[in-house]
């Protein structure tokens, strides 16, 4: 299902301020979204789109906010992903089959596969509500292998690079990075995809606290598309060619010896 290396996969990202908890009209917002993109190939959301990233309202009601991966969100996603022939990473406040509530994307392909990952480093205040996952792997899907990770993650460079070590084309980053803190998501975007000569492709929340600018970068860290923080729909052709092309110059992934960078004698505090 990894498309050839000459192909070009449009990208878009669904960048709208929902109203937290409001989960039926957040549905019938994201859906209207869905279908008004046209020919776009793979989709992405912020984080906890459709519930809201309100962690006081998710402690009130996160039984009520949450679903699981067959209910209602995901269902209509791959309803939509098979009607328009769209693989869609969508952010989900997931319970799980164990009672615990996991902070997801989930990756749906046209043929109804759904795979949830489940954000494995927590911001500091997420832990008391959140369980972290406890895995990092990629996607394949046909528009090309995916590297999902999820907000904070931008902040450790070395999820992007196991997951480009992996076989990622694509890292997706579904986020709800806070008002004022705009330059660490493009900033990280950016650096990702540079560091891996890879397409970053990061959407975020807008509204209710959070600063927008969701942004696709190629992998020169060059800035295709980007948001404000208003209401926006990004699209951008990603040319899965430059990949190669760029790792042709720069070839630290090739070249990299991860036994050397982590230490065993100390961590940081």
């Amino acid at each position: 299902m990894t498309p050839k290396s000459d192909e070009t996969v449009r990208a878009a990202i669904i960048q709208l301020e929902l109203p937290n908890g409001d989960l039926d009209g957040n549905r019938a917002a994201y859906r209207d979204a869905l279908l008004s993109l046209g020919d776009a190939d793979l989709v992405v959301t912020p984080e906890l789109f459709i519930s809201g990233y309100d962690l006081k309202m998710i402690d009130d009601r996160g039984d009520d906010l949450s679903e699981s991966l067959n209910g209602p969100t995901v269902e209509m996603t791959r309803e939509i992903a098979a009607e328009k022939n769209f693989t869609v990473v969508v952010g989900l406040l997931e319970k799980g089959d164990d009672g615990k509530l996991y902070d997801t994307a989930v990756t749906v392909t046209p043929s109804g596969e759904a795979w949830p990952y489940r954000k494995s480093h927590l911001f500091p205040t997420e832990f008391e509500r959140f369980t972290p996952g406890d895995e990092l792997f990629v996607v394949p899907t046909p528009v090309g292998v995916l590297g999902p990770q999820i907000c904070f993650e931008h902040a450790f460079p070395a999820i992007a690079t196991t997951l480009a070590m992996e076989g990622a084309q694509i890292i997706v980053i579904p986020s709800a990075v806070g008002d004022g803190y705009d330059h660490l998501l493009t900033l990280r975007s950016r650096a990702r995809a540079q560091d891996n000569q890879i397409f970053v492709v990061a959407a975020n929340l807008n509204g209710n606290g959070f600063c927008g600018h969701s942004l696709i970068a190629g992998p020169r860290g060059n800035v295709l598309a980007s948001a404000s923080h208003e209401d926006a729909i990004l699209r951008a052709d990603l040319d899965l060619s430059l990949t190669g092309l760029e790792r042709q110059q720069e070839q630290s992934l090739r070249l990299a010896r991860p036994e050397l960078y982590v230490s065993k004698r100390a961590t940081a505090r």
